[in-house]
Parts: structure tokens; sequence; C-alpha cells
């Protein structure tokens, strides 16, 4: 009996990632769908009539509709992944230090551009406390930079 819901578990745990992924590739299409439409009403404003060029308007309008909705599921499917620590809000300053635990490789984050952060240095890693971003000297669990309600969902 231990044995079947171990492995449910372990499958459960390793269809988690699969779907986040799944759903990114979904995000990605969409963009690409967008640039395909704002193509197809270029191309109408060039050669077509107003009906084709109305069209067109309506086809960007509704890829662009898809992609919203896409992004507000995908964006409340992983709101609490991985980010609330174990412990309960804290508002932390430059020079706070941080147990390991609080900055474990489950809760930091790879870099990504849009959050209009820099680059983590060496040894420097990205973790989301909440609505937080910090960056953390991951050798000695000082906070280097904090960025106050970075993740604001809309």
């Amino acid at each position: 009996m231990k044995s079947k819901i171990l492995t449910a578990g372990l499958i459960a745990a390793m269809m988690v990632p699969a779907v986040a992924q799944a759903q990114t590739r979904e995000l990605a299409r969409d963009r690409q769908d967008i640039r395909q439409e704002q193509r197809d009403l270029n191309q109408a404003k060039r050669y077509g009539d107003r009906h084709d060029v109305r069209d067109a308007h309506r086809d960007v309008r509704d890829a662009k509709r898809e992609y919203r909705e896409d992004k507000r599921d995908w964006r409340r499917d992983n709101r609490y992944q991985n980010w609330r620590a174990p412990f309960s809000y804290h508002r932390f300053a430059v020079g706070n230090s941080l147990r390991s635990t609080y900055y474990a490789p489950t809760y930091r984050l790879n870099y990504d551009a849009r959050w209009g952060a820099p680059k983590a240095g060496r040894n420097l890693a990205y973790v989301r406390h909440y609505n937080d971003l910090l960056l953390v000297n991951v050798r000695t669990g000082k906070v280097v930079r904090v960025y106050y309600n970075h993740f604001r969902w809309r």
C-alpha cells in the first residue's frame, strides 16, 4: 500500500515541470500567432480592401486577447510554486542575514531579463520571498539587494 502511494507521489512530482513547460510553450506559440496576425494586417493594409483590413484587425485583437488569457492562467497556476518561504512574510533589508534553508535551491530563481534586475554575479542568487525579490550572497547568507513588491499580480 505504501509503495503505491509513494509511486503515485513520484509520478505527480515528475508531471508538474512538464505541465509548466507546456504552458510556457503555449505562451510562445501565442506570441508567434500575434506576430503572424500583425504581418497579415500589414499585408492587408498594403494590398487588401477595407474589409480585409477590418478582418485582420479583429484577428490581431483576438490573438492578443488569447495571449493575455493564457498568460493570466499561467500566472495563476504558477503563483504559489516554490516561493513562499517556510516562514511568514518579513520585510528584509540590505545586510540582513538569512539561514541557508531560506535561500535553498528550491527558492532560487533563474535569471530572466524581463524582471528588470541585473544578472546575479558570482556567489549571488535571486530568491523570491512573497512579492519581493532578494539578491542573496549564497556563501554568507547576507541580503545584497532587495526589490520590494517586484512580483505584483495584476
